[in-house]
């Protein structure tokens, strides 16, 4: 192994300050939405992606790969949601083998309940921690990472076309909310490339 295998003392530095960083504000993130807003950031994401979507809807496969799940977490997700009576799940018009998932009224109400916590936890450990301009280039730098990530996350899709998007656990059922436990401890919160290509 030569020194062009490595990172120099300064590149590993730099990274694992991101890294750790990153993942440390991730985790904070998670837990105290979970604690104050009744739901870990996974769902709140996924709300929030349906929120924006035409009708509230989105196909499973689409929103799978908006919010960087796997086709069987994300049913996994779905599939407490719908318990909870935030979100609804059937075929996609015209297409037998999509689904569609749905955004309800009940799950609009606790997406708005959820987003002052949201708001605060990133305010307090990003804005009011950075200067403008260290945000500028945090914003530029985020860019381009993802610029640099696309190419790999389009050949994972390549590599996964023709698996089957997972849509088992569609049902129907409202509950008094989400429950915080090992069901939401299966939701891994790290940042996979989406492999759903395809429904």
């Amino acid at each position: 192994m030569n020194d062009d295998d490595r990172l120099t003392t300064s590149e590993h530095e730099i990274w694992r300050s991101y890294f750790t960083g990153t993942r440390e504000l991730a985790a904070h993130l998670d837990r105290r939405m979970r604690r104050e807003a009744g739901m870990p950031m996974t769902y709140f994401e996924i709300l929030g992606l349906l929120a924006e979507s035409p009708d509230r809807r989105m196909r499973m496969s689409e929103l799978a790969a908006a919010s960087l799940s796997s086709s069987s977490r994300l049913s996994h997700a779905v599939t407490a949601m719908e318990k909870s009576g935030w979100v609804s799940r059937g075929p996609a018009e015209g297409d037998r083998r999509g689904w569609v998932a749905h955004l309800t009224d009940a799950g609009l109400t606790a997406l708005a309940e959820a987003e002052p916590t949201h708001a605060a936890t990133v305010r307090e450990h990003v804005f009011d921690a950075l200067t403008p301009l260290q945000v500028a280039s945090m914003a530029e730098i985020g860019r381009s990472i993802r610029d640099g990530l696309s190419g790999v996350c389009a050949s994972a899709r390549a590599e996964a076309a023709g698996t089957d998007v997972s849509e088992a656990g569609a049902g129907t059922g409202a509950g008094a909310g989400v429950e915080v436990g090992v069901e939401m401890e299966e939701i891994d919160t790290g940042m996979d490339c989406p492999l759903d290509g395809s429904e």
